[in-house]
């Protein structure tokens, strides 16, 4: 699908599961910023990052950097998220008191970890945890199989996470706006021009009045003082759609600030393919 892939990384993590499902060329970096600079300095043609987790959100970070950067989502994966522990390889569950991983894959175990009173250490990512702990004997890591193999680990337990629909979207960035498939999503960013009461509404009711159906709405602060925001909206149909770009001129006339930040094809859950 893609020539060459930069992913949020180490090799091991989720991203990575993501993105070697779609190229055999790909390399990674340690953060999303530097991950979107190597699509933006042609070095990939993609960059794969995530956007959302289904219990823990937003990746507030990707929705931020989207604000300025050039970049637009060409394609978005939703995957079913498996957290597992591991250890390295001979030692027993009863022998592990510490577990490392990254913040959102410990939160997303909470349950299991009080269960076996574990002490939680945070990394930076899932795959800096699988690598940190090769060598100890009281410790585990939780993240996913792929890390485990590539480390050399045992996995102890598997699905661990507190819930079985736990799914994170990944989104593809790069430089190419895709065409309509007749079952696509468009993702903006708006700003407002103050806080006047049902300023916000009189924006959001033009979907309504089209009945196009919303899929997310977030907002993130704009950092110039409390009370501004940027609005980061997901609703159904293609920016080329005739419906779509009529919309889109209305709320432009009611907005500070309309971004159109991509139309893609609506992923269906799992169904990654080159």
């Amino acid at each position: 699908m893609y020539s060459k892939i930069v992913f949020l990384g180490p090799n091991g993590t989720f991203t990575h599961e993501v993105a070697s499902s779609l190229s055999d060329d790909l390399f990674f970096q340690c953060s999303i910023p530097s991950v979107l600079k190597c699509v933006e300095e042609n070095h990939a043609e993609v960059a794969i990052v995530p956007i959302e987790n289904s219990i823990e959100g937003s990746v507030g970070l990707t929705l931020d950097l989207l604000v300025d950067s050039d970049l637009i989502i060409e394609k978005e994966f939703v995957v079913p998220i498996s957290q597992n522990l591991m250890a390295k390889k001979g030692v027993s569950l009863e022998n592990i008191k510490n577990v490392f991983s990254h913040s959102q894959a410990i939160s997303q175990c909470q349950k299991y970890i009080e269960k076996h009173k574990l002490k939680t250490h945070f990394t930076l990512s899932t795959a800096v945890a699988a690598k940190s702990i090769k060598n100890i004997n009281d410790s585990g890591a939780i993240g996913s199989k792929k890390a485990a193999e590539i480390y050399g680990l045992e996995i102890l337990d598997e699905n661990i996470q507190d819930t079985d629909n736990n799914q994170t979207r990944f989104v593809a960035l790069g430089k190419k706006k895709t065409k309509p498939t007749g079952n696509d999503k468009t993702s903006i960013l708006f700003t407002l021009h103050d806080n006047n009461p049902g300023r916000l509404y009189e924006t959001l009711e033009i979907f309504a009045k089209n009945k196009i159906n919303l899929s997310k709405i977030v907002s993130r602060p704009l950092k110039e003082g409390l009370g501004t925001y940027i609005f980061f909206v997901d609703f159904e149909g293609h920016s080329d759609d005739k419906k779509i770009k009529a919309i889109l001129e209305k709320i432009e006339e009611k907005v500070y600030l309309l971004k159109v930040l991509g139309s893609y094809p609506i992923a269906e859950i799992g169904n990654i393919n080159k």
